[in-house]
Parts: C-alpha cells; structure tokens; sequence
C-alpha cells in the first residue's frame, strides 16, 4: 500500500494557439489507505487526472508521487497500481479462474500462489462457486466482480477504478457499492474512484475531489462537501436535490448569492411566501417545487398531511445557522 501525492499536475493538448489545458493545477494528499472519489459532470477532467495517476495519459507539468517514488516518467506497469475500467475486458475463452489468474501467469508466478490468491480473491468477493464459468454465464454485476478480482489478485500498492458500476442497473450499483466497501475495510488498499453519479461519491468516498472544468472546486469528506460547499458548482453539483441558491431572497446580502438546501426550509404559517409549482412524492418524504418571485426555490417534506396543490402558496422559514454565502461575481464560499 502506499500514499499518493498530486503536486500542480497539470494536463494540456496540442501546442501553440492549439493549445488546450484540460486540467489545471490539482494539488491533493492522499493518505496510505484512503478511499477518495473524484467526481464531477462529464467532460471535467476527472477520468484524464485518474488516468494520469495510471500513467496512461502523460502530465504536462507538476509531479505525481506513488509513496516514495516520483512517477512522473514510469509506464504503468511500473507503478505498482491496479486498475478496473467501465469495461469489464474479460477474455471470453477463458473461465473466470482464467481470467483472474492470467496477470499473475504473465509474470510466470508460481501455480500454487495463483491458485492461493485468486481462491482468495473469489472468497471476498463470492466469486468460488463460478471460477469454471465462462463470462458470457455471468451476470453484469458478476463480471465487474470477476474484473476486480482480476486486480486484488496482484496485491498492488493502489486501485484505480474509472466509472466502474456505470453499465449496472441501479439495483446491482447499489449492492455493487457495498461489496466495494467490504472489499476496501478487509484490504485497505490506497484507492482513486472515478464517477458522475453524486449519490455514489457519497456513500463511498472517505474523501472526495469535486471536479469542475479541470479545477479541483474542493477536497474534502462528504459532510464536508455537503455542509460547507466551497463554490456554488459544488452546492448545486453535490446533494439530491440540489441546494437553492437565490440571488433575491428576502434578507439577501448585496452582491451575494444565498444557498439553502431544501431540507433547510422549514414550512409554517409565516415566512417566505412560495408559489407551488409541482410536488414530487418519495415515500417518506416529499419535494415540493415553488417559486419565490422568479426563481425556484425546492422544499423537501417528510409524510403527512395534505399535498399542497398547483398554485397554491404556502410558508417557509430558512433556518439561520444553515444558511450559506457564496460571493456572486466568483461563486466562492464566503
């Protein structure tokens, strides 16, 4: 296992008047042992500054460090990492024992210590009772589990894994998830998670970088992020739905934009006055969209009582200590 160390890496296409940066400047310190996701909307940088990592896409400037060592000019195979794509890239002739084992065959390893290890690798990952299936017998959730069995089976100092629930059903991403978490707490092995999907960032990152246009917008933990967004990209990217953020609220501040989330607002018989537009039901609780002069404001509700109709108003109430403030020409934090 190992730390993992971005010092101003920079990313850059083309040369001259052609030239395009796509990732500027990231600086992040990554803990032995850290689970951290990099998420963002497509086309930030994300997928490029993990690829980096990997050594599949070469830096333009600043320094990546894998423990000890700059790795700024091995290949892949030099860094010690294992990566798992969006793409499972199982070889079909092979059976699943196959295809764990085959890295390890490459490297000429003794049979005994593959065996030991994919036999290991397909217990965690409840894999023992198909190692003599072919890929095409499996299921898609069982596929990305054999194309991250095929990376445990190396014992790298670091996982990469680039979007790799993206072609699983919602039902199968999310028991996906919890199996990536066990597989982290037994191993705990230094690991970079790439993905779009906030709600997944979430539940699994110990810390996150959000990405924004090639900028690293803010690393933190998740109730970091959540509660304390940096900019107003992170508050509008970051929590589902999105916080509200009103450039003419009541009680707004000059030249400042308010952020408060939906379940921040509390409904009563007096304060703001909202136009409802739609309401949104979710089980135990309910969102309701309404407009405060012309902008949208989102209430989020828990179960009970009556369902306020179209063009209705109703009251809500912000509540102070939860209110954020975010600088209108730069979308800073203030």
């Amino acid at each position: 296992m190992a730390s993992i160390q971005l010092k101003n890496v920079v990313k850059k296409y083309g040369k001259g008047k052609a030239e395009l940066q796509v990732i500027h400047g990231v600086n992040a310190d990554i803990a032995d042992g850290e689970f951290i996701v990099i998420v963002g909307p497509s086309g930030c940088g994300k997928s490029t500054l993990l690829r980096m990592v990997a050594g599949l896409e070469e830096i333009s400037g600043g320094e990546i460090s894998i423990g000890p060592r700059v790795v700024n000019n091995l290949e892949p195979a030099e860094r010690d990492i294992a990566m798992v794509f969006q793409n499972y890239a199982l070889y079909p002739h092979m059976s699943v024992f196959e295809n764990m084992a085959y890295g390890l065959k490459i490297k000429k390893m003794p049979m005994g210590e593959i065996k030991q290890r994919v036999d290991k690798a397909a217990r965690i990952l409840e894999l023992a009772h198909l190692l003599d299936r072919k890929p095409r017998q499996l299921s898609g959730g069982q596929r990305q589990r054999v194309a991250m069995g095929r990376a445990i089976v190396r014992q790298p100092q670091v996982f990469l894994f680039d979007e790799p629930l993206s072609n699983l059903d919602a039902k199968l991403r999310a028991q996906t998830r919890l199996e990536i978490q066990k597989l982290h707490r037994e191993l705990g092995i230094t690991s970079l998670f790439v993905t779009h999907d906030q709600v997944e960032a979430m539940t699994l990152a110990q810390r996150m970088i959000v990405m924004n246009a090639g900028v690293m917008e803010q690393f933190g933990t998740p109730e970091e992020v959540y509660h304390s967004p940096a900019s107003t990209f992170v508050a509008s990217f970051i929590g589902s739905p999105p916080m509200n953020l009103l450039k003419n609220a009541p009680g707004a501040r000059a030249g400042a934009i308010m952020g408060i989330r939906p379940e921040h607002l509390d409904i009563g018989s007096t304060g703001w006055e909202l136009r409802v537009e739609t309401t949104e039901l979710l089980g135990a609780e309910r969102l309701i969209y309404t407009r405060l002069g012309d902008e949208q404001v989102i209430v989020r509700s828990e179960e009970g009582g009556p369902t306020p109709a179209p063009d209705s108003i109703i009251h809500a109430t912000p509540r102070e200590d939860r209110v954020h403030w975010f600088d209108a020409a730069s979308g800073k934090r203030i």
